[in-house]
């Protein structure tokens, strides 16, 4: 019977065993990388594509009025949550004692007109919002002088009026449609209170649309005085001053908010003040809440106090 002896591995055998071990490594890794794309594609794959291609649509239908150099976001429809989210209740609480005590209304907290109970919205029209409050100089183009307190062509036109800020938004429909710059079937108005808050919330839910510092001129940093547009970080659909620099005026009336859900609102058919948001330069930051809404008679001029910005709606 022939001696068995040991023959070693050829080192073409070793290489095949090799290659082998590589190719089970190499389908783990194929397997875990399938999972982790897998994971990836359903969050990237559903959530960011969805957002980026939000901001391109923005992008593409984005409006400039050349001469004015004054810019419109394209805002899509949508639903969001209009009103103070509970974290807020606090807050309210506290005004709704100091109204009991001092037996002084405060628009916004504790009163009927206050910014609840939170009503879900449905938006079903495109519209465009200025990307920042109307400028001085913007208003004076169009309207001729211009009233407010603080001076510099790039800072906010302050102390107007509701009636005054509708008279712009008229002037400056007629000149666009005369010089055929105006899309069919829309005419420059204040936004609704709906949509502005949809836009100034940009997505989010909380107080503000990011951090406050970095996105207000209010209370804490202004120094008293209005700041130049845009200069400030903008929300996320690339609004700036949402929150603070002036108030903002909008097109309806002030009242209690509805609840349950609503949609397209406009607000009551009538009233006696009309509402503005956002807060100002002299705001606390719980008055520059992307929720809070103060009304005001529509011939007030506040001093230093309110401007507004114009959006292209649909018209009613």
């Amino acid at each position: 019977m022939p001696e068995e002896t040991f023959t070693p591995p050829t080192s073409d055998s070793a290489s095949a065993s090799d290659a082998r071990t590589r190719r089970v490594w190499l389908r783990a890794l194929a397997v875990v990388g399938l999972v982790v794309l897998g994971v990836a594609g359903w969050h990237y794959g559903v959530e960011l594509p969805a957002e980026r291609r939000a901001a391109a649509q923005r992008a593409a239908n984005a409006r400039t009025i050349p001469d004015l150099k004054l810019d419109l976001v394209w805002i899509a429809p949508g639903e969001f949550l209009m009103g103070s989210p509970a974290q807020n209740l606090l807050v309210r609480w506290f005004y709704e004692v100091r109204q009991k005590i001092t037996k002084l209304g405060t628009p916004g907290y504790g009163t009927s007109h206050s910014d609840r109970p939170v009503t879900r919205v449905k938006l079903t029209q495109p519209f465009w919002l200025g990307r920042t409050e109307v400028t001085q100089a913007q208003w004076v183009a169009v309207m001729g002088s211009s009233p407010s307190g603080f001076k510099g062509d790039d800072l906010p036109v302050e102390t107007v009026s509701w009636d005054d800020a509708m008279a712009f938004c008229q002037k400056l429909t007629e000149r666009e449609r005369a010089a055929g710059r105006l899309p069919a079937g829309y005419a420059y108005t204040l936004p609704t209170e709906a949509q502005w808050e949809y836009a100034c919330r940009a997505g989010t839910t909380g107080n503000y649309a990011g951090n406050l510092d970095a996105m207000a001129w209010y209370a804490a940093n202004s120094g008293g005085t209005t700041h130049p547009v845009g200069t400030k970080k903008a929300n996320g659909w690339g609004l700036s001053d949402m929150h603070g620099n002036v108030w903002e005026w909008c097109r309806d009336w002030y009242d209690a908010y509805p609840g349950s859900r609503v949609t397209d609102p406009y607000g009551p058919a009538s009233g006696s003040n009309r509402v503005d948001r956002g807060g100002g330069r002299s705001s606390v930051a719980a008055v520059a809440r992307s929720a809070h809404r103060y009304g005001g008679s529509p011939g007030l001029r506040n001093h230093r106090g309110v401007g507004f910005r114009v959006a292209l709606s649909a018209v009613r």
